[in-house]
């Protein structure tokens, strides 16, 4: 999936929750934005990877692309680190949402997940989609109008 994807995907998937729960809605959607994003740290022409360029490089010569990144030990990683210096609840599990929501989506790509690293096992879903087709384009415009739906059951 394409950078805006993972970056709406996360928005989503924390709003979904902000109606079930009492954590901050704003504060859920700016952090699941960023967590949407977090896993493509490892691809240096990803939108976040660009922001740190010198950090994703070493991320992918040391274990490559959707490796990591994309796995449960990056996601207990993050958690350990966000519970450790992240005293505001509502980010840190809003990052957390928004990388699992990263790695949803990118299940559903023809190049699935290494999502138990550091076992070499390619997880994707029995019917995926090309990166950047029309299925993502779908996929985009669903997800951008379960927010601006959200939004208004939220806020107003």
């Amino acid at each position: 999936m394409t950078g805006k994807t993972h970056l709406v995907g996360g928005v989503a998937s924390c709003m979904a929750l902000a109606s079930v729960t009492t954590y901050d809605p704003t504060l859920l959607a700016l952090s699941g934005a960023v967590g949407g994003l977090l896993p493509d740290i490892c691809h240096g022409g990803s939108k976040i990877g660009r922001k740190a360029p010198v950090l994703s490089k070493v991320i992918n010569v040391v274990f490559g692309h959707r490796t990591i990144t994309h796995s449960l030990l990056f996601l207990l990683f993050a958690w350990i680190l966000l519970d450790a210096f992240v005293p505001i609840k509502s980010i840190s599990v809003g990052v957390l949402v928004g990388m699992i929501s990263h790695l949803i989506l990118d299940v559903a790509t023809k190049n699935g997940i290494k999502l138990l690293y550091p076992l070499n096992i390619t997880v994707r879903l029995p019917i995926t989609t090309r990166t950047g087709g029309a299925v993502e384009h779908i996929v985009l415009i669903a997800l951008t109008l379960f927010i601006v739906y959200s939004v208004q059951d939220i806020y107003i």
